[in-house]
């Protein structure tokens, strides 16, 4: 269910809460680059990443989602938009950032396409390149989503862990087993990331919708919170 085609529903509702624990829960200045990551293939990670993207911007703010699952990419079909052109292409210097950028229906919201997989998709994640890149991304949005591949399944993720300001994991209820959250987190910590918060995707409540619930870190306490987004 995407929020750009269902304002209304109860997940519309469980991502405006996601926005506003983001903005408030964690100091936004210190969390405009946010890589959201899961623990296995499946876990709707990329569903999250566009719809807290849409409700970013439908708030008045200017977001780029940026698709660096480049083994596997999904944004561009999640917004029906083409693949031609993307982050690999500014990786290798084939194209500009400013070029490689679409539009989306939804004011402020800014796509980039992960372009033409690559041979080594390591190696250029962890390229001097994409450092630049998400330098030049904080000038021109105030909020950058990076969708990377699972945590759990390939090493791109902690790749990345460092050079982001936050990492959001999302989690499938039901699926996901406890042990391998734990071993992701610990992964993408041991990598130097941090750990914003976690979505808890599919919790069904008896109704015909999915509901999400969330646990944030209290960055001044290093407690967890938690918000229900369920009845």
């Amino acid at each position: 269910m995407s929020l750009f085609i269902s304002p209304r529903s109860p997940a519309a509702e469980a991502f405006r809460s996601l926005r506003t624990s983001l903005h408030y829960t964690v100091d936004k200045e210190s969390s405009r680059l946010v890589l959201v990551t899961s623990v296995n293939p499946g876990d709707g990670k990329t569903v999250v990443t566009a719809n807290l993207g849409a409700s970013l911007a439908q708030a008045g703010e200017r977001v780029l989602v940026m698709d660096a699952d480049v083994r596997k990419p999904r944004c561009h079909r999640v917004f029906s938009l083409r693949n031609r052109v993307g982050l690999t292409n500014v990786l290798v210097e084939s194209a500009e950032l400013s070029a490689a950028v679409q539009e989306t229906p939804i004011k402020g919201l800014f796509i980039l396409t992960s372009g033409p997989i690559p041979p080594d998709p390591a190696e250029l994640l962890e390229s001097k390149a994409m450092e630049t890149m998400f330098a030049q991304a904080r000038d021109q949005y105030d909020h950058i989503l990076v969708d990377s591949p699972p945590a759990g399944v390939l090493a791109d993720a902690s790749i990345l862990a460092s050079r982001v300001d936050g990492i959001i994991l999302v989690l499938t209820a039901g699926e996901t087993r406890v042990d391998q959250a734990r071993e992701v987190k610990e992964s993408l910590e041991r990598a130097r990331g941090k750990i914003l918060g976690v979505v808890l995707n599919r919790v069904r409540y008896g109704g015909r919708d999915y509901r999400y619930r969330y646990y944030y870190e209290d960055a001044g306490s290093g407690q967890p919170g938690t918000e229900d987004t369920g009845d």
